[in-house]
């Protein structure tokens, strides 16, 4: 059963989708069924992936990540209370976003090439 907030990704086409209402046991694109995106947050890679929240401003990894177009964050949401802000990115961009609140609760992100993070 999916739950609310998953983020899933077809490894055919890309799309990539957030549960909104919890339900279906399996979601499928292009006949298959999409991969679960685990929110990581430790490992080889956090350094340059794990969100860093810092006041109302949240920044990716303590080393900045490229921002280069075959490698790059996609986007950064926080949580604040049971609401929840995306702020888009795209290569060039700075890895890092300000939020009008300063009442973070959580952040996570998600890398193209090395799927969802989020902060401890």
């Amino acid at each position: 059963m999916t739950s609310l907030n998953q983020i899933y990704k077809c490894e055919i086409c890309g799309n990539i989708i957030e549960v909104i209402h919890e339900g279906a046991d399996a979601l499928v694109c292009c006949s298959q069924p999409m991969e679960i995106q685990k929110e990581n947050y430790e490992g080889e890679y956090a350094e340059k992936h794990a969100p860093v929240i810092e006041g109302n401003k949240v920044k990716v990894g303590s080393i900045e990540h490229p921002m280069e177009e075959g490698h790059y964050i996609e986007w950064m949401e926080i949580k604040v209370g049971k609401n929840s802000c995306k702020h888009f990115l795209k290569p060039g961009d700075k890895p890092e976003a300000t939020f009008k609140t300063e009442n973070i609760s959580s952040a996570r992100m998600y890398c193209n090439k090395h799927g969802l993070w989020k902060n401890k």
